[in-house]
Order: structure tokens, then C-alpha cells, then sequence
């Protein structure tokens, strides 16, 4: 049998044929459907497309909230033989979204209401699109628009004709077929449109069951982006090829309303694990901390208390308990029991972990989650491994690292030349196996570059230790190089300064060549406005405007040689000089991409004179000109 993404369904129907695959919520409460009840919409919304000549090797935009219909939408269009292309939510930027429609000449488009009016003002400049499929009932359509319902009425004549053709065309899809054309997010460049084949999803999530066996009742609430492809395998398919059920974030009005819904749902669905990344991680906590505070001096206290103990008794995960510490293991009972238990609780209880995606997530965060009894487990993939290459679980983990390789997947660490590395040495991480990408669509120079005799260049820094746990350093591509050549990455360091110092909320690092390394700072301005008043000082004056940044610069020489953090990196990696930003690295000004993750290149460009003067005597005094302006603003 062809191992392809209708087959692995249909396995699953068999299997758990009444179990719920989906939860969905309407008037007030989640509601489920079964898998039996998705395979008749997917058989019907599939023969519509057929009958609207949807073809082998068609592409379709798929731009939605995660629903019911987003998971009925993309296997629908596998059935046909057609090639999913999923497209962010977020984007708001009407040529980055013409672009990826465009660029992969999709015939129809499948979208949610929410978002049928940027479809609207892009389609008369979008040749090749057809039909555009909108999942929502509408009261004026125009003319090339159809509703699910229409789709679903015409699947259901097609297939009273058409039975034995629909079944002969996705029983003969062979595995090597692609399924999804998942775009990049286009940091440097226009987006890579990645070719991923049905074997390529089916052998990841092969490869991740068997590094997390998932439970037929295990239910997840998906609060990442759909067409992410962390929660595309990890979240979907995963869960559907082991018989779970997956729930949707109720759809606000807007992205924001429909974020805001996120804690609420998280206690309605009572989730056994969860899907994040760094930056909701850094959400969740500091909304814990803030509801601890509420609670008053002697129970923040108590927490913080609590937090040191069980940093100390856990340690790296797998070495918890060992040695003296056992001595802890009451008193964290009781913390467990008064503390700790009650924060699981706004989680709804169930939850036994988190499986956190992106590269870097600091250790601290991980230590924090531990402690609290729900740890969240660092992985590592990348959208052209389909995604998952490793991750820490349960059984098997060691935080600060990304866990352990999965499954069937070789891996190397190579120097510049491409030549492997012994253990424990730093390099590029190399990878080949069933999950890497076919290539990128329409653009081979980018394929060679990266894909060499089937093996797989991420672009990532890392390291494998004695027990093949792999440690991913940043992105090759950012490293800074100081003036004697020398590379290192700046995103530890930059982690490091958000992460301990409530004063900074982003940092980028900055050096190419130069004799040391400089700070963009974007300050937490209500924080420090605050901290001067409890000094009597105010920012409108020039002694508190000093003062204020007197802070920041105290906060970054805490990882100074005599500060309390030193010794954490080389003190040459470490900003000489800092400059303080007006504003924020935001998705809005393109700062920060679709993953959140910022977009270095646009950032030194747009910021090229500030970091020059960063190299001018003048700048090594906090207090010069340019900071000063901007603080005056404040």
C-alpha cells in the first residue's frame, strides 16, 4: 500500500471509527465530530472540486483559521491528487500574499470569511485562479466565488454517478506525489515554496510516534497557526494517525479576539499536551507570574521560594532527584500541593506537557515549566524536514538541549567545507532520511544549495553529545563575526538579556567585522518609567532621563565580569555600546516574520546609521545624544 495521506486516514477511520478527531465550538460549547463523520465531508467536499475539474497536480490556496473545515479543506484536496497550499493568517501584506498565490499558480483558493476580502483585491491580477471556494455562508457572492455548501451539494450528485472514479483516483496517489507547498517566510528574499511529499508527512509522523507514542484519548488543543508545519505534523496528522482528537481556538473577530480566546479554550478542552513556541511560552509565564503577584507579597515570595528548590531537585531533567537533593522531594509535595497545582489548573488539569517548536528556547523557561509540573519539551525541525528532526519527551530528556534525533533520520555535523565533525563538536547540522523536502517549487538554484546527494542543509549551528542529544546553536546564516574572524551566534546572549532583565523586551545584536559587538535595545518603557518613580525621579527631567538608562546599561553588565550573571558568554560577544530603540520589532513593520522571529537583515538596514554611530567614541557613554532623544519622547 502506498503510504500517502488519504491511506494513513483511512487506516485511522477503520481503527477509531467513532472516536472524535475534531472539537469545534458553536453556541457556547466545543462540539466533536468523528473521524466517520470527516471522512463522508471529505469524500463530499473532495467530489465537488472533481466535478468544478480539479486535477492531478492542481494547486489550491488554503487560507483559514484553524476548524473543522481547515482539516476537511486540505484532505479534500489530497484526495483529488491535488497539491495543498497552505498560507498564513497573518498575513496582512496583500503583495506577500499574491506573491505565494500566484508563484505556485493555484487554480482555486479555499478561504474563511474572515479573509475573503484580501482574495477580493488581489484575484483580478491572479491569472490562473479559477474559483475561489469560501467555507462560510455569504449573502452577496460574486461571480467565480462558491460556498462549502454548494461544493458539498455538487460532491454529493457527483458521487452517485462517479463512485468507482473518485476511489480509483486517490487509491492510485503514490507517496512520492507532492501534498503541500508550504511557503517559507521570506526573511531575506521572496518566500520558498517547499515541496513536500504524502511520504514525506507520513514518514515524520512515523518517525514522531515513535519517539511519542500519543494515546488514542489524548485531545490537544491546536494553538498555533495551522499551516505552520510544526502543528501541521506534530498537531494533525500525528494526532489523527493515532486515533487523538484535535481542538480549534475559537475564531474571534479578529486575530487578536481570537488569541484572547486562547486561556478560556485551554480550560474548556482540558488539553493533555500542548503545541508552543518561544514566544507564547514567554506569554504563558509571564501571565503566571503576573496572577502570582496579584496574590500579594507573601505568596510571590513563597513561589519564588518554591521555583529555587525544584530548579535545584530537577536540574536537567534527567539527572532529577540525584545526590542531596533528594532531601527537597517533601517539601516540593507540599509546594506541589499549594502552589503549583493550582497554576496547572488554569492549563485545565489534564495537561502533562508542552512540545516546544523554534530553535532556542531558553533554559530558564524549560527549568520554570518544570518545575510547575507541566514541562515543556524543546524539539528542533525545520518546514523542509516536514518538520521534526528531534525533541525531548517524557521518557527521554535533557533540558537546554532539542532532544533526541528521531527515527530514521541520519544526521551529521559538518564544518564550512561540508566535511562531518567528531562529537561535541560545533558545525552545521546535516540531515537525510524519508521526511526532507522534494525541493523548493519553481527555483532549483535554492534546491542545490540546499539539498546535496539527498542530504538536507539546514543553515542551523549545533552539536550532538555521547547520547545523540543534539544542541541547535542559531542560525548559521546570522552568526557574528568579530574583527579577528572569529564566529559566534548572538541569539543565546540576546535570549539571555530578555529572559533576566524585566527591562528589556528585544534585543539584536550586531557585528560584522568589527572590533566588538553593539546592542539595538528596545526597552520595557512603562517598567522603567515606574522604577524611576519609586526612585522620585521622572522621565520629563534630564537626571531621570540619564538614570533611565543608566538601568538598561546595568541590566546588560550584569553578564560582565562583577555582575551576578558573568561568566555565561565571552565577554567579547557582550554589547560595548547599546542604542536604544523608539519602537518595537513588530510583524506590522516587518521586523519580525510570521514565526516571530526577528528579521536581522531588514533590521540592520533599516537601523544602518544608528549602528554606525555605535562604532564612534562618542556612543561608548550611555547617555549620548541619540539616546537621549529617544528616551526625551517618552
Amino acid at each position: 500500500m502506498q503510504r500517502t495521506i488519504p491511506n494513513l486516514f483511512e487506516e485511522s477511520v477503520k481503527k477509531f471509527y467513532n472516536n472524535p478527531l475534531m472539537w469545534q465550538k458553536s453556541d457556547g460549547s466545543y462540539n466533536s465530530i468523528s473521524y466517520s463523520e470527516m471522512k463522508e465531508f471529505v469524500y463530499l467536499f473532495a467530489c465537488g472540486m472533481l466535478s468544478l475539474k480539479l486535477q492531478k497536480g492542481d494547486r489550491v490556496t488554503l487560507l483559514s483559521e484553524g476548524r473543522n473545515e481547515w482539516v476537511m479543506s486540505e484532505l479534500a484536496v489530497l484526495y483529488c491528487g491535488a497539491v495543498n497550499v497552505p498560507v498564513s493568517v497573518k498575513i496582512d501584506e496583500l503583495n506577500d500574499l499574491k506573491f505565494r498565490i500566484a508563484h505556485s499558480e493555484s487554480k482555486f483558493v479555499i478561504v474563511s470569511q474572515n479573509h475573503l476580502e484580501k482574495i477580493r483585491k488581489i484575484k483580478n491580477d491572479l491569472p490562473d485562479l479559477e474559483k475561489v471556494i469560501v467555507l462560510d455562508n455569504l449573502t452577496e457572492k460574486e461571480s467565480d466565488e462558491i460556498t462549502k455548501d454548494e461544493i458539498l451539494f455538487r460532491g454529493k450528485e457527483f458521487l452517485k454517478s462517479y463512485k468507482n472514479e473518485f476511489d480509483k483516483i486517490w487509491q492510485n496517489i503514490n507517496e512520492n506525489d507532492y501534498a503541500n507547498i508550504c511557503y517559507t517566510s521570506g526573511t531575506t528574499a521572496d518566500p520558498k515554496g517547499i515541496i513536500l511529499s504524502h511520504r514525506n508527512y507520513t514518514a515524520n509522523v512515523e518517525q514522531a510516534t515513535a519517539l511519542l507514542p500519543i494515546p488514542e484519548y489524548y485531545v490537544s488543543l491546536l494553538i498555533l497557526p495551522w499551516d505552520h508545519s510544526f502543528a501541521h505534523t506534530a498537531g494533525i496528522y500525528t494526532l489523527m494517525k493515532n486515533g487523538a482528537s484535535m481542538a480549534s481556538v475559537e475564531v474571534g473577530k479578529s486575530q487578536l479576539e481570537s488569541i484572547k480566546n486562547i486561556p478560556n479554550n485551554i480550560k474548556e478542552i482540558k488539553p493533555h499536551f500542548l503545541l508552543s513556541v518561544p514566544a507564547l511560552a514567554k506569554n504563558f509565564r509571564k501571565n503566571i507570574e503576573k496572577r502570582i503577584k496579584g496574590k500579594g507579597e507573601k505568596i510571590e515570595k513563597l513561589f519564588e521560594q518554591a521555583l529555587k528548590i525544584s530548579y535545584r531537585y530537577n536540574a536537567e531533567g534527567y539527572n532529577k532527584g540525584k545526590g542531596i537533593t533528594k532531601i527537597y522531594k517533601p517539601l516540593l509535595k507540599l509546594y506541589d500541593k499549594i502552589l503549583f497545582s493550582k497554576i496547572r489548573e488554569q492549563f485545565g488539569g489534564r495537561l502533562e506537557f508542552f512540545i516546544g517548536g523554534g530553535a532556542l528556547l531558553d533554559i530558564e523557561l524549560q527549568k520554570f515549566f518544570y518545575a510547575l509540573g507541566i514541562p515543556m519539551l524543546q524539539g528542533y525541525g525545520l518546514s523542509e524536514a516536514a518538520p521534526v528532526i528531534s525533541a525531548n519527551v517524557i521518557a527521554k530528556h535533557k533540558l537546554g538541549s532539542s532532544g533526541s534525533v528521531v527515527k530514521n533520520l541520519q544526521i551529521k555535523i559538518c564544518d564550512n567545507d561540508g566535511k562531518e565533525l567528531p562529537i561535541g563538536e560545533k558545525g552545521e547540522i546535516v540531515v537525510k532520511g524519508e521526511n526532507v523536502m522534494l525541493g523548493y517549487w519553481k527555483n532549483e538554484s535554492a534546491t542545490k544549495e540546499t539539498l546535496k546527494d539527498g542530504w538536507l542543509y539546514t543553515g542551523d549551528m549545533g552539536y550532538l553529545d555521547k547520547d545523540n542529544f543534539l544542541y541547535v546553536l542559531g542560525r548559521f546564516k546570522s552568526l557574528l563575526i568579530g574583527s579577528d574572524g572569529e564566529k559566534y551566534s548572538p541569539e543565546g546572549i540576546e535570549e539571555a538579556l530578555t529572559e533576566h532583565s524585566q527591562l528589556i523586551e528585544q534585543v539584536m545584536l550586531h557585528n560584522n567585522q568589527n572590533p566588538f559587538t553593539v546592542a539595538l535595545i528596545v526597552p520595557n518603557k512603562e517598567l522603567v518609567i515606574k522604577k524611576l518613580e519609586e526612585l522620585g525621579m521622572s522621565i520629563k527631567t534630564a537626571d531621570g532621563q540619564k538614570e533611565a538608562l543608566k538601568m538598561i546599561e546595568r541590566e546588560v553588565n550584569r553578564f560582565k565580569s562583577g555582575g551576578d550573571l558573568a561568566g555565561q558568554f565571552p565577554e567579547r560577544w557582550l554589547p560595548s555600546t547599546i542604542a536604544i530603540l523608539g519602537e518595537g520589532f513588530t510583524e506590522q513593520n516587518k521586523f519580525l516574520n510570521s514565526t516571530l522571529k526577528m528579521v536581522r537583515g531588514k533590521i540592520t538596514e533599516f537601523y544602518q546609521n544608528r549602528i554606525d554611530f555605535l562604532y564612534t567614541p562618542e556612543a561608548k557613554e550611555i547617555c549620548n545624544h541619540q539616546n537621549m532623544n529617544i528616551v526625551a519622547r517618552w
